[in-house]
């Protein structure tokens, strides 16, 4: 039996951050970070079964062209994305009665629409890019017992020995997405890319406001950077936990990103609404099929 300490419900079942309840969310979840992109989303739907939000965890249920799905706002970070995963799959592998593990294991789709910057001169802003690897320099899932099983170390290796990875840091760990998702989305102008998750969206990602970066060329090794024909393509924050949890929990998953910002021409598209519009509007329509 799972212990009240490890795993917190409130008074009336519901699970502790998220405030769902087993049966309130489709086997098919929608991951914004924004709350506000929440309202995006669902603004396509035909109808809305069930809607709860604790902080910045936003999650609706309804109805798109007949399909069930669920619509959750994450909030930023991989820190975030470890009690998102964690209590989805409570919820569906759990018997909150009981507090044991159920048996018989139900796999999640989890499809997470973002923003993102491209570390690549030829990705421009406004294009779209589908993370087929994820490579984590938060180190989140280092504490799981199994990550070397789920992850590429060769990619690891070659990774941290071109960019001369700098000790102190958490090391880097690269997943996979989801091949099943990845077919479902993968379209004539979607990029397929390497995705780099950042703990943080200043120095983490290269940015320099007044604190000077522990090492001022990562970004320019990162960029150069290539493994069997394959560069890395973008910076955003939460992808590596959302990969690397799914494939230790036997859930299947994705993210597909919009392009706000080029770090290398120096580009940025402030007013991208519209364009995140149309990118909803893809996942929503391949997604149903």
């Amino acid at each position: 039996m799972i212990k009240p300490s490890e795993l917190i419900l409130n008074p009336d079942g519901s699970i502790f951050h998220l405030h769902l309840k087993p049966g309130q969310i489709s086997e098919t979840i929608i991951m914004v970070g924004d709350p506000a992109r929440v309202d995006m989303v669902i603004a396509h739907f035909d109808e809305i079964e069930f809607r709860v939000q604790n902080r910045e965890f936003i999650t609706v249920t309804g109805w798109y062209r007949g399909h069930r799905l669920t619509v959750m706002a994450s909030g930023i970070g991989t820190d975030n994305i470890d009690i998102v995963l964690n209590e989805l799959d409570a919820l569906f592998n759990i018997d909150l009665n009981t507090r044991e593990v159920k048996e018989v294991k139900t796999s999640l789709n989890i499809i997470r629409i973002g923003t993102s910057g491209s570390i690549q001169s030829s990705i421009p802003v406004n294009s779209i890019v589908l993370s087929k690897k994820s490579i984590g320099f938060d180190g989140l899932l280092n504490f799981y017992e199994g990550r070397d099983v789920i992850c590429d170390l060769e990619f690891e290796e070659a990774f941290k020995k071109y960019t001369a990875w700098n000790e102190k840091l958490a090391s880097p760990y690269v997943v996979e997405c989801s091949e099943m998702l990845s077919e479902a989305l993968k379209g004539e102008n979607v990029v397929e890319g390497i995705t780099i998750s950042a703990p943080g969206f200043f120095g983490p990602q290269g940015r320099v406001i007044r604190l000077p970066l522990s090492d001022a060329e990562l970004n320019h090794k990162i960029e150069s950077f290539e493994h069997k024909g394959n560069k890395i393509t973008n910076y955003e924050m939460e992808s590596s936990a959302i990969f690397g949890l799914s494939k230790l929990m036997g859930h299947e998953a994705i993210t597909i990103c919009l392009i706000i910002a080029n770090r290398v021409t120096l580009d940025a598209n402030e007013n991208y609404h519209p364009m995140m519009e149309k990118l909803v509007e893809y996942v929503l329509n391949k997604l149903v099929g």
